[in-house]
């Protein structure tokens, strides 16, 4: 059943609740909801250990924006912190949180600003802090943001698949299949994923003590099959965060799956 709690801005973000034990919150990638994407299997197989809270990040799914922020700002990063507070206060005013992609940078910024977490289990943030992939367009959210904005929402799907790697074949090919349909409703809040995470793509080392302030334990993760410029980007996130380990996930990529992970995030979480 589906339930609702109102973010800082009046944003309305729905969530759902599946299981018993502990709170753990799962915080989607980019263009991922409950409708759509990994977070039904993860809870399917973590709400036998604990109360799996699934959200519509905003604008997604059946959450919606009560005031847009401009692409790459301050104030867009700050309102999915609060939305993801305001979930946090829905659990019981703590939890665990369990993010993949752009979703495991979102649950690292949350930690950042002090919301009441437990532990963290960052499947992939998207960084990019070295020379092994080269760096992402540093414009890339408001490319997206404009194309959305001239109604070319296919267009803004688009460029993200290819920004990500994509090939134009097989993002041709994906345009003709039900899942794409899926994608393009929500297109425009590539700019808040992209927003967040494309600052951390121009393959330079994180600042100086950017996590230092996180008082939680993390658990970094990624997958053997992954890119080098992704697996050392976990390595260098485990690095920068005061209680922080890195694990690798053998013969996983970017899209992890929830038999995999599942395993982990809960020993992690229970130890």
């Amino acid at each position: 059943m589906t339930k609702t709690t109102t973010s800082a801005d009046g944003t309305t973000i729905a969530y759902d609740v599946t299981g018993s034990g502990p709170a753990l919150i799962l915080v989607d990638g980019a263009m991922c909801y409950r409708d759509f994407g990994p977070s039904k299997e993860l809870a399917d197989a973590l709400s036998d250990r604990f109360t799996v809270y699934r959200y519509d990040r905003r604008g997604r799914g059946d959450s919606n924006i009560a005031k847009p922020a401009a692409a790459g700002t301050t104030e867009a990063v700050e309102q999915e912190v609060a939305d993801l507070g305001a979930v946090i206060e829905a659990a019981g005013g703590h939890a665990h949180l369990l993010g993949q992609s752009s979703g495991a940078f979102l649950a690292l910024e949350a930690a950042r600003a002090g919301l009441p977490i437990d532990k963290i289990v960052a499947y992939e943030a998207p960084l990019i802090l070295d020379d092994t992939h080269r760096p992402n367009d540093a414009d890339l959210a408001q490319q997206v943001e404009k194309l959305v904005e001239k109604g070319k929402r296919a267009a803004a799907v688009e460029l993200f698949l290819r920004t990500v790697g994509m090939p134009l074949v097989a993002v041709k090919i994906m345009r003709l299949t039900p899942a794409f349909k899926k994608l393009t409703p929500v297109a425009h809040t590539l700019a808040y994923d992209l927003g967040m995470c494309v600052p951390f793509q121009q393959g330079v080392p994180l600042p100086g003590g950017y996590f230092k302030n996180v008082s939680v334990p993390v658990l970094s993760a990624a997958g053997s099959k992954s890119p080098a410029y992704m697996t050392n980007a976990q390595q260098a996130i485990a690095k920068a965060v005061p209680d922080g380990r890195y694990v690798v996930l053998d013969g996983q990529n970017h899209m992890v799956k929830a038999s995999a992970l599942a395993p982990v995030a809960a020993e992690f979480f229970t130890a």
